[in-house]
């Protein structure tokens, strides 16, 4: 089982040569996830060894060009290496409009069919599931409509203990009910217990990506105890100001969703492009939370 998170853009509005616009490559479980699609996210996505035509699910928060004006550059290179495989989109409804305009206008089409589910920020929403993962959007407060994805990992089964399952002789049935937490019966009437036969199921995991927002402090009851929090951390409180205007965040305004939340660990980004250092982003964000971190374009790690 894996759940890694790379990082392909880490800067706010403005690209740097050090950090690009927002995205993010999730996968979990063998499941391929990209959170929004900055500009230059199709070459960070070759840069850093990711394989493009695995991506099936594509989350864009809202559409601020920083966090979309990849998307059409993606989608024609992945038609033009030939993608047969369906791709589903989560975005504001305004988005499908868009993305038929411009291929209208162009006079291209891709061969590939794209699966797009709208979505408001008028309430945490359920927008995707299977037997392993689920999938949240929820409602973030920015100057245009937008939201932040929840992914977390379903209660997981026990594992077998196969040493001491091939010894009991029992038959393959038992394992579905093993598996569950629950005790089986054989033909003779004899119950075994699940305890015997199993190991204790891997805690499940959970990441939260909170996109431009100001703080929303309602959020944090929807993430407690999570694994980890990516939140935008736009300024420093020298711009708090600021902040306010744009209704982004602080480091330090960022740090105290975490604590609030319980979160285990912070990543910091979104960094705007008029800060040389992220020193004080993080000497702010760890005098409230002191597991911090500030994420770099490429950097890696395991929720």
């Amino acid at each position: 089982m894996i759940f890694e998170v790379t990082i392909l853009g880490s800067g706010a509005a403005l690209p740097t040569l050090r950090r690009n616009p927002s995205a993010q490559y999730i996968n979990c479980n063998e499941r391929h996830i990209l959170i929004d699609c900055g500009e230059g996210t199709q070459n960070q996505i070759r840069r850093y060894g990711i394989k493009i035509q695995k991506i099936k699910h594509i989350f864009i928060s809202h559409l601020h060009g920083d966090h979309y004006f990849g998307l059409m550059g993606l989608l024609s290179t992945m038609s033009l290496l030939g993608r047969s495989e369906s791709l589903t989109i989560y975005a504001p409804k305004e988005l499908e409009g868009i993305i038929h305009l411009q291929l209208k206008a162009s006079g291209h089409h891709y061969e590939f069919k794209m699966n797009f589910v709208s979505l408001d920020n008028s309430e945490i929403t359920l927008i995707f599931e299977d037997k392993m993962i689920e999938i949240w959007a929820i409602p973030m407060k920015h100057r245009v409509k937008t939201n932040g994805f929840l992914i977390k990992e379903k209660v997981k089964e026990l594992s077998i203990n196969g040493e001491v399952f091939r010894e009991s002789g029992l038959s393959l049935t038992s394992i579905p009910f093993f598996r569950k937490g629950q005790n089986f019966v054989d033909e003779k009437g004899k119950s075994h217990s699940y305890k015997r036969y199993t190991f204790p199921a891997q805690k499940a995991k959970s990441y939260a990506y909170f996109s431009d927002t100001a703080p929303v402090t309602k959020n944090c009851e929807f993430i407690q105890g999570f694994d980890a929090l990516y939140h935008e951390a736009t300024f420093t409180e020298v711009h708090l100001d600021r902040a306010k205007h744009t209704l982004h965040s602080t480091a330090k305004q960022a740090a105290e969703i975490a604590k609030t939340s319980k979160v285990k660990r912070l990543y910091l980004g979104h960094i705007s492009s008029r800060y040389d250092s992220v020193e004080q982003h993080l000497i702010e964000a760890k005098s409230v939370f002191e597991n911090t971190i500030i994420v770099e374009d490429g950097m890696k790690f395991y929720v």
